[in-house]
């Protein structure tokens, strides 16, 4: 992988940022896409130290212009695009009947709509070159619902079905498209979850315990490297044993 360029999606923080430093350890430039540019440029400073070249890139993956910004930014500084990570995501939880529409709309359009977007600009990039690596990040929640977050659910499944599809789609073209699907995953979200809820959660999982961004980011990079070159349209479970 050393040489390649990727490209992380809400790569600023949390698991993204993982991601991020895990592929420049291993020699991998990588752009940080981020609605945040301080965060994004903070990020990649950091990336920098590990001897890679990366940039920041503001952007909303959820404008197609944006997203046509961030590989118009990708190809002038490196030329080529070998692995994109699709890691945005938000969420916004409300039970059915108290979710406002809006509410629906704004998770759809940036965890789905975004990876939608992001995947047809690189599979354009990766066509030509004959080789990509598409990771996308869905959630447990995916398979087993969860009270409270059907927009959010949608969406994550409906990754899962992207994925599939691109994956039949361009393997003719060496471009291998996966998924993988965290469950409860230690970040800043889950330390603000009051200790009784955390336990019970905890409770759910047979490996008794949360996993940590470096559970993920250790998947991510299997698949993203030639090691993986015969997996396509794949999802990865990374949840403790709570969904099998």
């Amino acid at each position: 992988m050393n040489g390649q360029t990727a490209i992380v999606t809400g790569g600023g923080r949390g698991i993204g940022r993982t991601i991020a430093e895990f592929l420049a350890q291993r020699g991998v430039n990588v752009v940080i896409v981020g609605v945040n540019i301080d965060i994004a440029h903070n990020a990649s400073s950091e990336l920098e130290k590990l001897g890679i070249k990366s940039i920041a890139v503001k952007a909303d993956v959820s404008n197609a212009p944006d997203v046509n910004n961030i590989f118009e930014r990708a190809l002038r500084e490196f030329g080529r695009v070998e692995i994109l990570i699709n890691n945005a995501g938000i969420t916004k939880d409300g039970l059915l009947l108290r979710m406002r529409e809006e509410d629906w709309d704004t998770v759809i359009n940036i965890n789905l709509k975004g990876t939608f977007l992001c995947s047809r600009e690189a599979v354009k990039v990766m066509s030509k070159q004959r080789y990509g690596r598409i990771i996308n990040i869905a959630s447990v929640i995916a398979f087993t619902g969860n009270p409270g977050q059907v927009n959010y659910g949608a969406s994550k499944a409906g990754i899962v079905g992207l994925t599939k599809t691109i994956a039949k789609e361009y393997a003719s073209r060496n471009i291998t498209v996966n998924a993988v699907a965290p469950g409860f995953i230690m970040t800043a979200m889950t330390e603000t979850i009051p200790e009784n809820i955390k336990q019970d959660m905890i409770n759910a999982i047979p490996l008794g315990r949360f996993g940590v961004p470096e559970d993920v980011a250790n998947a991510v990079i299997f698949l993203a490297s030639t090691e993986a070159s015969y997996i396509t349209g794949q999802v990865i479970h990374i949840n403790g044993g709570m969904y099998m």
